[in-house]
């Protein structure tokens, strides 16, 4: 007897198969490549490429407010040793079972190649390498600290997909056209899926929510929240840099909550949540409390020549061409001044005036090779014994030491 409802043209059979998506992000299989005898890590691969995108966005911003080029690969010297040093440390810190636990071995805290790095002690470990650079270059470190802001957000974005390529860190089961194929890892060849007796890499069951895209499509809104709210706002004294960390904050924060891989808790909660929530605090404190115009510089020495100014943060710059030229004519310093100085400087080549702090050398001798003490110059406006306000004579040379701010 035929069913109800085929025709005598065709009638399909009936699937009683349970519907799932068809629909997914696929992961891969692989995340080491040999090269001879050289493992090639597509962790370490994303993490280098961030660096170098970094350093371009940098580079322009730095160029920007005035300082020599080049001066971001003196930075970079510094600031990315001491960013992997402090990821690591703030890995194992975190994550001290692994290394000193019941079976751990206190020398792996040293194989970084096997992956664990902290992005709370990247921050914070680049932030004092960029701190020692600064003062090298005699650079205001909250210069550096608003120039870098979008590039850090930059290279995390692109670091996320070393998590990719690795499976790991991703969210919990989900049914969503875009939930994230796992696939199970062999530990005896770690960066190798684990296969079947085909020869095919075998998958978790189910779909998983891929945080590490959230994750790195949150970060691209952060750059581009702090390059809009920078350009409008004229940050400065650091807070462009406070902008990124709380927008970085935020996302780490909910992404943070939906990830299942293993973690050390507190009160039943991941600390990296409760990391991401002080953090952000702080930050915003900083954002609030802090005011202040954008401090530009001007290069003194050699370098003292305005460079034609840029006119994007994104724009391209040949870094190579400039190499040469920066490091011939490195600047003996920098003096900071406002943005309406640092335009007319720009605009003439002309130095504005030297700040009245700068009028008399270390040791006390004034510049004119009159004794201390000897006001008979009638030029000195303060020969009739009233003295001038130094804050007064600082704010109409429009001009600040650098090493107040550095």
């Amino acid at each position: 007897m035929p069913l109800r409802g085929c025709t005598a043209v065709a009638c399909a059979p009936v699937n009683l198969a349970p519907l799932s998506p068809q629909a997914a992000l696929p992961s891969p299989s692989t995340a080491v490549w040999q090269l001879g005898p050289v493992p090639i890590r597509a962790y370490a691969l994303c993490i280098i490429i961030g660096i170098v995108l970094a350093c371009w966005v940098t580079e322009r911003r730095l160029r920007q407010r005035g300082v020599a080029p080049g001066a971001v690969l003196d930075i970079a010297v510094w600031a990315v040793p001491a960013g992997i040093i402090g990821a690591r440390i703030y890995h194992v810190i975190t994550s001290p079972e692994k290394y000193f636990g019941a079976g751990g071995d206190p020398m792996k805290a040293f194989a970084i190649w096997e992956g664990g790095l902290g992005i709370w002690g990247a921050v914070a470990g680049g932030a004092v390498g960029a701190w020692i650079a600064a003062r090298q270059l005699g650079i205001p470190f909250g210069v550096v600290a608003d120039a870098v802001a979008p590039g850090l957000a930059l290279a995390q974005a692109v670091g996320r997909f070393g998590n990719w390529f690795n499976n790991e860190l991703f969210g919990g089961r989900t049914t969503l056209p875009w939930g994230l194929e796992i696939h199970r890892m062999d530990p005896d060849n770690p960066g190798h899926a684990l296969r079947d007796d085909a020869g095919q890499p075998i998958l978790e069951p189910g779909l998983y929510q891929p945080t590490f895209l959230y994750e790195a499509l949150w970060n691209l809104g952060v750059v581009a929240l702090v390059l809009i709210l920078d350009r409008r706002l004229r940050l400065g004294r650091g807070r462009a840099f406070a902008l990124y960390v709380m927008g970085y904050t935020a996302g780490r924060f909910w992404i943070e909550l939906m990830r299942t891989d293993e973690a050390n808790q507190i009160l039943g909660v991941r600390l990296n949540v409760w990391t991401a929530a002080l953090v952000f605090l702080g930050a915003l404190i900083y954002f609030v409390r802090v005011r202040g115009p954008r401090d530009y510089l001007i290069p003194l020495g050699a370098a003292a020549t305005p460079t034609p100014p840029t006119t994007s943060d994104l724009s391209q710059v040949d870094l190579s061409e400039r190499e040469a030229g920066a490091k011939a004519a490195a600047p003996e310093g920098y003096r900071v001044v406002s943005e309406e100085q640092y335009q007319a400087w720009r605009d003439s080549g002309v130095l504005p005036p030297e700040p009245a702090d700068d009028a008399r050398p270390d040791d006390g001798e004034p510049l004119d090779g009159r004794a201390p003490g000897d006001d008979s110059s009638t030029d000195d406006p303060a020969a009739d014994g009233t003295p001038e306000p130094r804050e007064d004579r600082a704010d109409a040379a429009g001009a600040r030491p650098t090493d107040r701010d550095s």
